[in-house]
């Protein structure tokens, strides 16, 4: 199941009904099966105080992605992927605007790269965030197709 809750913003104007469905082809084009799911949106103020409380980060960004897939795994259920993704739209507008891209995209970009990490994708070390990069366009092509 995929949830979409906001937290101190409005509700982004996605197609919720596509948007899961286009998440869950993607997830199944890494072997995965979608357990539990919650998108939450956010302001910068949310998304800080998430990061320095977890994270023991103390700088904004525009996701992070709690996994819990460790949890399915330990019930049996090693190819579905669960977890909760902070965004903040704030940090998705100003990265769209230092891209040169529309918000939108940049919004499906940051739901669907949250996905790619529970999927097993990283982006921190040498070399991965070419690798992240392009399963996030090859997604986004994957949306543009339906």
């Amino acid at each position: 199941m995929i949830s979409y809750q906001t937290d101190q913003v409005k509700m982004p104007a996605i197609r919720r009904r596509d948007t899961s469905a286009w998440i869950k082809a993607v997830a199944a084009s890494y072997g995965k099966r979608v357990g539990s799911i919650a998108y939450i949106f956010c302001n910068d103020d949310k998304i800080l105080e998430v990061n320095r409380q977890y994270l023991q980060h103390d700088y904004y960004t525009d996701i992070i992605t709690f996994d819990y897939c460790d949890d399915e795994l330990m019930m049996g259920k090693k190819d579905t992927i669960s977890g909760d993704l902070f965004i903040s739209l704030d940090t998705v507008r100003s990265n769209a605007e230092l891209q040169g891209t529309t918000y939108e995209e940049e919004l499906h970009r940051v739901i669907i790269h949250g996905v790619l990490h529970l999927c097993g994708i990283n982006d921190k070390g040498p070399g991965e965030r070419e690798i992240m990069e392009a399963a996030e366009n090859k997604a986004l092509a994957l949306l543009k197709d339906n």
